[in-house]
């Protein structure tokens, strides 16, 4: 009997014991935050969608707080917002440049080879499991329009040409689009980085031209009528190097046969 009274004494002794522990161990080795980051917080659009690349806007409110980003690096944030949170900690708004998210394809019903018709469940991620889609090239977009359901900020949606099209003045960079498409064709790019090529298929000449009338045949005229050294092929496809700092131009997408290299600048990809 004595045995059975003892076990619970002791084991509540211990817990005791461990939980004065603790309570020392918090008063003497707990970081006080810094009370601006809340503040800091409660001013962001409370998103988190990661485009300011944290994983949500508490983190991007400890780099701003601390110094190590600028109020302007939140992309889904109004000017008014911004300027508000460079008043309250006193900083610079910074001159972060606006990115959105581009495709790389061109590639609609109306340019590519069509080997089926594709009856399923609408999602391009079903199709590209079940068949690949009905389009000959395996590099294009599906257009099936997981990226208009998915963009959370309603900016992309899919034209007659089943291809998505990007409102570039209220893309967030939110990254959304980017993480659902199937074939990894979006790609989230400085907004002043217009010379882009909408291709993504590797093949070359008759074999290019055959499954798309606008897909890169790696001519490669784009890369000698750009500046020496901004352009290079890789896979069959030009890359445009823009941390060589060299300045594009539109003469590089002049003498593209298939007009796979464009001048993006500040307009929507595609019109409707």
């Amino acid at each position: 009997m004595q045995e059975f009274i003892q076990s619970p004494l002791i084991m509540t002794a211990l817990g005791l014991l461990f939980g004065l522990i603790l309570a020392v161990a918090y008063r003497f080795l707990k970081v006080e935050e810094d009370p601006r980051i809340e503040a800091v917080e409660a001013l962001l659009p409370g998103t988190n969608c990661g485009a300011c690349g944290e994983a949500g806007c508490l983190g991007f409110a400890e780099k701003v707080t601390i110094g190590e980003k600028k109020p302007s690096g939140c992309t889904v944030g109004t000017v008014t917002m911004i300027e508000n949170i460079a008043e309250f900690l006193n900083v610079d708004t910074g001159d972060e440049v606006k990115r959105v998210a581009r495709l790389h394809c061109a590639g609609g019903k109306a340019q590519a080879h069509q080997i089926a018709e594709y009856h399923g469940f609408e999602s391009c991620h079903a199709a590209a499991v079940a068949s690949g889609g009905g389009k000959g090239c395996s590099w294009g977009c599906l257009g099936l329009g997981d990226c208009e359901k998915a963009c959370t900020f309603n900016v992309i949606h899919m034209n007659s040409n089943a291809l998505p099209v990007v409102n570039v003045a209220d893309c967030t960079a939110c990254s959304d689009c980017v993480d659902v498409c199937p074939r990894n064709l979006f790609e989230i790019v400085p907004i002043d980085q217009p010379l882009f090529v909408q291709c993504s298929l590797p093949l070359e000449g008759e074999n290019a031209r055959m499954l798309c009338k606008v897909a890169c045949d790696g001519c490669k005229k784009c890369v000698k009528d750009a500046e020496a050294g901004l352009i290079h092929m890789e896979n069959n496809l030009p890359v445009i190097d823009y941390a060589s700092g060299l300045t594009p131009t539109k003469e590089a997408t002049y003498r593209c046969p298939t007009h796979a290299i464009r001048w993006l600048h500040t307009e929507q990809q595609f019109a409707d």
